[in-house]
């Protein structure tokens, strides 16, 4: 899940200045679970931007924001509203801000910060596990990622400055490389730990990445003779 959170009302109308008219939309993926893009939260901010002297035209929950055929679907139900706004405001990640905004070929507001790819432990509290590096190293760490989890990236065991278990970056927050070392125990795998890992290719992080489905090989029909 894209863990976010809203932007505050002060920095929304900062970027609206000079337009009137605004079209409010949602997702009903990420941002509605976390509490940032919901219908819920679109009615509760159509209420104080029409307070602070804006006109809200319309609201709407878009099914999936960054998707742009369900975009369309739900454009063409809010035509009218849509065509009467200025702009957008769009209360979901910033991939589903510039999905509305080139779909809908109409100026689009982030109403969210987008902070990171996230475990849900429970509705309201996240954990970043993922920073979406584009070459896993899962397997080389017992299923622990260090790219993410140790403060400071680190391939090849912990740096001197973690104590009692916890890291020297954020004292709350466990050593990444002490779990790591603990799950390669209980797996009987500690011979990993003298394996020099090379400094990490970072080619598959450039930006902006884009991916397509490869084709694919039809399997040979059963039966067939090799």
């Amino acid at each position: 899940m894209i863990i976010q959170k809203q932007k505050s009302l002060e920095e929304i109308l900062k970027s609206l200045e000079g337009v009137q008219k605004v079209f409010l939309a949602g997702c009903a993926d990420c941002a509605t679970a976390c509490k940032v893009g919901g219908t819920e939260e679109l009615v509760e901010m159509k209420a104080r931007l029409e307070a602070a002297g804006k006109t809200v035209t319309g609201t709407a929950v878009f099914d999936t924001a960054c998707q742009q055929g369900a975009v369309r679907m739900k454009a063409r139900e809010n035509e009218a509203a849509l065509a009467a706004a200025d702009d957008i405001v769009c209360f979901a990640c910033g991939t589903g801000s510039q999905t509305l905004q080139e779909t809908l070929e109409k100026r689009t507001h982030p109403g969210a910060e987008s902070m990171f790819v996230g475990q849900v432990h429970r509705l309201g509290k996240y954990s970043e596990k993922c920073a979406t590096c584009g070459k896993c190293v899962l397997d080389r760490y017992e299923g622990i990622c260090p790219v993410t989890r140790c403060a400071k990236g680190l391939l090849n065991g912990p740096c001197g400055g973690y104590k009692n278990g916890k890291c020297e970056v954020d004292p709350e927050k466990d050593c990444a490389w002490v779990l790591i070392y603990k799950e390669m125990e209980k797996r009987g795998k500690l011979d990993k730990m003298r394996k020099f890992e090379p400094a990490k290719d970072q080619s598959a992080r450039h930006t902006p990445r884009a991916y397509v489905w490869p084709k694919r090989t039809p399997p040979p029909s059963q039966g067939a003779k090799s």
